[in-house]
């Protein structure tokens, strides 16, 4: 069995949506899933002056909060972020940026890694924001898994670097989420695949 660790980030809920998606995609291609977020790093005054940013994170209370077992467990991982001026948002930078320990054990590498991401509108940054996550994966020495145009539904969804939204349009619709699941899918089997060539 894979074992897939969903790693996001998500001020409003949009990324949570997506990732509950591919967690949904790991589950039915057969690995076991940990559903995992980042720490919320914001000031409380910031989070309060969105109504809709303080009442995600009490709807999320209950999810787990991300730890380097998570990665040190997982075969593939993927990351949910929004974007940040094109890049991944400060909460994800700041959990990545602990694994040091990891890395420098050589845990990271040979892990298959994918990541999606949510902006405000349809060019707000998002493939730069994946792309921007991959320098990170390429120093751990990962394998990444984007989802291409390998199914229908990357044809309508119209990102190969990973699935992406834009917000201002509400919240993540079937072709999102249908194609945050493929893409989770996609990873499992490709790590699944590595794992039997092994």
């Amino acid at each position: 069995m894979v074992n897939a660790s969903i790693i996001y980030y998500s001020a409003t809920g949009t990324v949570h949506a997506l990732a509950q998606a591919a967690a949904e995609g790991a589950e039915k291609a057969g690995a076991q899933v940990r559903l995992r977020k980042v720490a919320e790093t914001a000031q409380p005054e910031a989070i309060n002056a969105r109504p809709e940013w303080a009442q995600h994170l009490r709807d999320t209370a209950d999810v787990g909060q991300a730890h380097l077992d998570d990665l040190a467990w997982a075969d593939v991982v993927l990351f949910g972020t929004p974007t940040r001026f094109g890049n991944p948002a400060s909460q994800l930078r700041a959990f990545m940026e602990t694994t040091n320990v990891l890395w420098f054990q050589g845990k990271l590498a040979d892990k298959v890694y994918s990541a999606f991401t949510a902006s405000n509108t349809a060019h707000g940054g998002q493939e730069s924001t994946l792309l921007a996550l991959g320098n990170t994966f390429y120093h751990w020495g990962g394998i990444i898994v984007p989802p291409g145009y390998t199914d229908p539904i990357q044809f309508q969804s119209g990102n190969p670097y990973g699935t992406s939204h834009a917000a201002g349009d509400g919240p993540p619709g079937d072709v999102q989420l249908q194609a945050a699941r493929y893409q989770a899918q996609r990873a499992v089997e490709t790590a699944a695949a590595l794992r039997k060539g092994k």
